[in-house]
């Protein structure tokens, strides 16, 4: 079974996103094994300048390289990544799945994105879309996806 590993800066209030990301997590428990680590945003002052938003951002790095899997395949979610379909998502999927080291991490940064550091570790920059999300709007979207392509795989009527 594919472990997937979902490493998210910020953590969900909203008791709407909390609900419809706890619906996916259940739904995906069929499929694979899903863990989600959040992780704190460091706060920032209301108008911050490059230089503390680069330095929030290095801090928030360093939390998250330590809950990276060692042989897991690494994608970060980001505005310049590469666009997918669900159809790609799924496959990509199939590929984890059958390769000698079944294990995915999803990287969502918080408010101000990821520091370049975090992305040069990924073997795959992901972008949902070129529209800016919630970042926690983002977590329940890919959860949605993810169990999408275990639905496309399984030949689902889930996709249509």
């Amino acid at each position: 079974m594919l472990n997937i590993k979902l490493i998210c800066v910020g953590k969900l209030r909203e008791r709407f996103y909390t609900e419809a990301f706890a619906e996916y997590a259940k739904r995906l428990g069929g499929y694979c094994r899903l863990d989600c680590t959040e992780l704190n945003e460091v706060r920032l002052p209301e108008k911050p300048s490059a230089g503390e938003i680069q330095a929030a951002l290095a801090k928030e790095a360093v939390d998250i390289v330590k809950y990276i899997p060692q042989d897991a395949y690494v994608i970060v979610m980001c505005v310049e990544g590469r666009q997918i379909s669900s159809e790609e998502l799924a496959a990509l999927i199939g590929q984890r799945e059958n390769s000698g080291k079944p294990k995915l991490c999803f990287v969502i940064g918080g408010s101000y994105g990821l520091a370049d550091s975090v992305k040069a570790r990924a073997d795959l920059r992901l972008s949902l879309s070129r529209m800016t999300f919630p970042h926690h709007l983002a977590r329940v979207i890919l959860a949605e996806q993810l169990y999408r392509g275990f639905k496309i795989r399984e030949g689902s009527r889930y996709h249509k």
